[in-house]
């Protein structure tokens, strides 16, 4: 398959990028060039006036994995417009553009649409409730592309892996953090669902194949609080656990509002797969394999000199 990635730059867009291209014709399109990359590149600023037309036409793909998005909470709430115009009416404009050509497209959204002010585990059908600019225009995406485009296929999720930044996943939080016996916070109040980046490129490209539309949760298959991620994570590296202070998010002054509960269910998307959907652990192990490997570095080597 003629497999477009858009933000193949970002944390998500590069590992699916790398690991798809193992049985994919791979094209990445992000606004910075990347350097050396095994995949075909494309610099483009998706929001030029007519860049979603010409990419098609240029790129050729059978399948779309948008990923593209302006991901971080803060900057989100310093620029909503901007936010809006990446995650919410980009989207569209591509499902429109991919259902007029017959291209098959996976719009990647969020676990955050919920609200989080209930104990029990979110479907697919519950009602979200976005909190903060992020959430909400991600969830507007969600709402576009289905509207534009129902054989498209939306993938709620949340992952950690290694960035080319080193500095855009809870993982490298708790690593850079860590690895200098620099003390961190962990909320112990917000739960979720983290899956490894390697399993999501996976889940990624199988939804894909398999020609699944309408809206899935595609998370990890176990609940853990932060504060429980990076202990885990610190018990793996060999780190000092008590180095991670236990705290409330309202404890920590951040800005932007976030879901406390993001426990979603995955037992539509299992079922589907006929298959498990991974968990924790085994990504954890997965992500301490690639530190030994050195494939943090490797990532990195492909920033544009």
């Amino acid at each position: 398959m003629r497999l477009l990635i858009t933000g193949a730059n970002g944390l998500l867009g590069l590992n699916l990028s790398l690991a798809a291209g193992a049985g994919h014709h791979v094209i990445g399109v992000d606004r910075c060039a990347l350097n050396g990359v095994p995949f075909e590149h494309i610099c483009l600023d998706l929001l030029d006036t007519g860049a979603v037309k010409r990419l098609l036409e240029k790129a050729r793909p059978e399948g779309v994995i948008h990923c593209a998005a302006l991901a971080n909470l803060d900057a989100c709430e310093a620029e909503p417009e901007l936010a809006f115009r990446l995650n919410a009416e980009l989207p569209g404009v591509l499902a429109e553009a991919c259902a007029r050509q017959g291209v098959k497209m996976l719009q990647v959204s969020t676990d955050s649409v919920f609200d989080g002010t209930r104990e029990g585990i979110y479907i697919e059908t519950d009602l979200p409730n976005p909190q903060g600019v992020y959430s909400t225009t991600k969830f507007q995406g969600e709402r576009n592309v289905l509207s534009a485009n129902p054989q498209a296929v939306v993938a709620r999720v949340n992952f950690f892996g290694w960035s080319q930044s080193g500095s855009r996943s809870i993982a490298e939080f708790f690593y850079n953090n860590l690895s200098h016996g620099r003390s961190c916070i962990g909320f112990r109040d917000v739960r979720f669902c983290p899956m490894f980046v390697g399993d999501l490129a996976e889940t990624l490209v199988r939804m894909l194949e398999m020609d699944l539309s309408g809206l899935y949760h595609a998370v990890g298959s176990d609940m853990l609080t932060k504060y429980e991620f990076g202990v885990h994570l610190a018990e793996r590296f060999g780190f000092e656990a008590n180095l991670i202070q236990p705290l409330l998010v309202e404890e920590s002054g951040l800005k932007a509002r976030r879901s406390r509960n993001m426990h979603l269910s995955v037992q539509k998307l299992s079922t589907e797969f006929g298959t498990p959907i991974p968990g924790f652990s085994t990504g954890l192990e997965k992500l301490f394999t690639q530190y030994q490997q050195g494939y943090p570095q490797k990532i990195r080597s492909y920033a544009q000199v």
